[in-house]
């Protein structure tokens, strides 16, 4: 395509003018040619198909039903006010509802003409109905040659600006009418030939207005292994940078500290996963290569513990080694566990949080400049400029989602060299997501459970069970157990959260009465140090039941917890659930995880409870997580926005991915500066995209 249409505004091509072009600008944030023609259809409408009124079932998505207008009345006044229209072919009749654009749609359906109907098929008793359904004149299909229609993702406010589905594929036809050897190609004529991949014009062309089924596969592969490529090729680049040219510490020594601690202070066996992880990060501490690497395990998998024995390797080598964690009550968790894990060594341990007095600042500040202090565990106060390591060697980073790269980068420059980084994750990643968020990091996997720990026992009841599960709860407690019941937390409805916390307290009030039973309160309501001093009562078993909103996702750690009761627990995400469940199942004794409902449930929502009831598995349960939701839901707003992938998709094209990461490691390993004369145009692109966005990738 020629530079100067590839680059028009898009208000100056026929048939959209001012109006049109500012709604694509803001409703699509389409500014110019080039970006409506990566603009792709989200579906297809297969107009050869008809299906008879009699054979619409459930099963059915979306239905095409060619048939004649038997009757159109409206019902209602006012804002109640529908359209109701009854429609029969050879074969049966259906009724059709409009509830808005009543006023132009009824003038469009002619009493005794014949239409295509096309939507989305709704079961009330024993009939089918179909609501606001796309429709077309019969005649008007017939002379057209288009089996494929493509269906655009539009808004309320476009579609009443003339910009529906139909409206968009118009403007998009007479574009794609004007492409004839314009679209410049980005890929290596080697790599469209080894993959038999379609031209970048031609697939473009094909995305929009398909010649038939088989062409728009290879069209629609074609362009997400293009985004998928060129996403590869610079995380990969990025990390091939770093192993090059940033130069780590260089941790020979197995010395006197890992030794004695290995050999006579950890109170279990490691696992294997554990052992192999820990020789991974040995060999990179070893390689004068600054490490980069994510260390992904299920909650009470032993990251901690892995981490621990890294930051010894360290210590081992005259270096100063920091966690930085989140939360407050994360940054507390991991101080205690690791203060117990060396409280017969003779390391220097501290902790530092926004809530660490300016006296022991002063302490901490002096003992990191001189090397007194060994391990510095915190929060963002890490990151504080008057924080001087004077030997910084490794920082663990536990969520690093949750850090923003220049936060992270401020760390770094609190040495000459970079330090060794070792990223922790509880939340287990699918393998696709962690491929393209994580592609310049080295992955460990910690993917088995220490001995001894069985696996929880997860059912669903409904809220009519109530009273078994009470007689459960009582069972463990007699049984010297402790119990955990969640409520959800809905940032928009604080009222009702609390309403419903207090609600379920009571009631468990009166089944678990004083001085028999004793019942902690954790909610957002509260002072943090009401809620601490709530915790800890729990933590001490002073108190046998805690109620709770999430706050308890993260940082207790109360091995006699057995039961976790998590209410509407369709109301949760899947990672949250499993992330709740985690809070138990820490001790030897058998522990239960109760997903709470009522009988209404979305078909999502019956996903992620049976799911949660099938498995215990983190990375299967991230895997369906991911199929529902989308790698933007997953990653949250911060960072869904590093994935700008306009067609491909994450959680369903994982053979793209893995075909387009593999010719990418291919290019690269034979150019890794795209030289060659055939790989020109491919850097010249990414250039062009480096350039459009943000350095999002870098970790160090």
């Amino acid at each position: 395509m020629k530079p100067s249409l590839l680059s028009t505004s898009i208000e100056f091509v026929k048939g959209v003018g001012p109006k049109k072009g500012e709604l694509f600008n803001k409703e699509f944030g389409i500014y110019t040619v080039e970006q409506l023609l990566h603009h792709f259809p989200f579906r297809y409408v297969d107009k050869s198909k008809i299906t008879k009124i009699n054979e619409v079932n459930s099963d059915e998505v979306y239905v095409q039903i060619k048939a004649i207008v038997n009757n159109v009345k409206e019902i209602g006044t006012g804002r109640a006010k529908r359209l109701s229209v009854t429609i029969e072919d050879s074969s049966g009749m259906m009724e059709l509802i409009w509830f808005k654009g009543v006023k132009w749609i009824k003038p469009k359906l002619t009493i005794g003409k014949e239409f295509v109907f096309f939507g989305k098929p709704t079961r009330y008793k024993t009939k089918y109905n179909i609501a606001h359904p796309d429709f077309e004149e019969f005649s008007v299909i017939k002379t057209s040659n288009v089996t494929l229609q493509p269906v655009y993702h539009t808004t309320e406010k476009a579609s009443n600006g003339g910009l529906n589905s139909k409206g968009i594929e118009k403007v998009i036809k007479f574009l794609v009418a004007q492409l004839s050897r314009q679209v410049p190609e980005n890929l290596a004529k080697d790599i469209l030939t080894d993959l038999n991949l379609l031209s970048r014009e031609h697939a473009i062309i094909n995305a929009h207005q398909p010649q038939d089924y088989n062409t728009l596969k290879k069209a629609i592969f074609r362009l997400k292994f293009e985004e998928f490529i060129f996403l590869q090729l610079r995380l990969i680049k990025q990390k091939l940078i770093k192993e090059e040219k940033i130069r780590g510490h260089n941790f020979n020594e197995v010395g006197v500290t890992f030794n004695t601690f290995f050999k006579e202070y950890i109170p279990f066996q490691l696992t294997n996963a554990q052992k192999r992880v820990i020789k991974e990060i040995r060999r990179d501490l070893g390689s004068g290569k600054q490490m980069n690497r994510l260390l992904q395990g299920d909650v009470g998998s032993g990251k901690t513990l892995v981490a621990l024995l890294s930051m010894l390797l360290a210590i081992d080598n005259d270096y100063q080694a920091c966690l930085m964690a989140p939360t407050e009550i994360l940054a507390i968790q991991h101080y205690h566990t690791i203060c117990e894990f060396l409280q017969e060594m003779d390391i220097q341990v501290m902790l530092l949080t926004g809530s660490t007095k300016k006296s022991e600042r002063s302490i901490i500040h002096e003992k990191l400049a001189s090397g007194a202090l060994h391990i510095l565990i915190g929060t963002h106060a890490l990151l504080e400029d008057p924080v001087k390591f004077k030997n910084l060697g490794l920082a663990v980073i536990d969520e690093q989602h949750r850090f923003g790269v220049k936060q992270r980068a401020r760390l770094w420059k609190k040495n000459i060299l970079p330090p060794h980084v070792l990223v922790m994750t509880a939340t287990p990643i699918p393998r696709t997501l962690a491929m393209t968020l994580y592609g310049d990091l080295d992955i460990s996997v910690i993917d088995e459970l220490p001995p001894g720990r069985k696996p929880i026992k997860t059912v669903h009841k409904y809220d009519s069970n109530r009273s078994s599960v009470f007689g459960f709860i009582d069972k463990q407690i007699k049984e010297g157990r402790q119990i955990y019941v969640v409520y959800p937390l809905i940032e928009e409805s604080e009222k009702l959260d609390f309403k419903d916390l207090m609600d379920g307290y009571e009631s468990l009030s009166r089944r678990f009465p004083l001085p028999k039973y004793k019942i902690s309160v954790v909610h957002g309501k509260m002072k943090p140090k009401d809620k601490e001093h709530e915790m800890n009562r729990f933590a001490k078993g002073e108190t046998q039941i805690l109620v709770a909103t999430t706050v308890i996702e993260v940082g207790v750690n109360v091995p006699n917890a057995s039961v976790m009761i998590i209410e509407s627990a369709n109301k949760f995400g899947l990672s949250q659930l499993h992330q709740l469940r985690g809070r138990v199942g820490r001790g030897a004794s058998q522990s239960y995880c109760v997903l709470m409902t009522d009988f209404k449930l979305s078909h999502d929502a019956k996903t992620r409870i049976e799911t949660m009831v099938r498995t215990n598995d983190g990375f299967e349960i991230a895997e369906v997580d991911l199929k529902l939701r989308g790698p933007g839901d997953l990653l949250g707003t911060q960072q869904s926005g590093v994935l700008d992938l306009k067609i491909a998709d994450l959680a369903k094209d994982q053979i793209v991915l893995t075909a387009a990461r593999n010719k990418a490691l291919e290019i690269l390993k034979d150019d890794p500066n795209l030289e060659h004369p055939s790989h020109l145009m491919m850097r010249k692109y990414m250039a062009l995209l480096v350039k459009k966005s943000p350095n999002w990738g870098r970790i160090a």
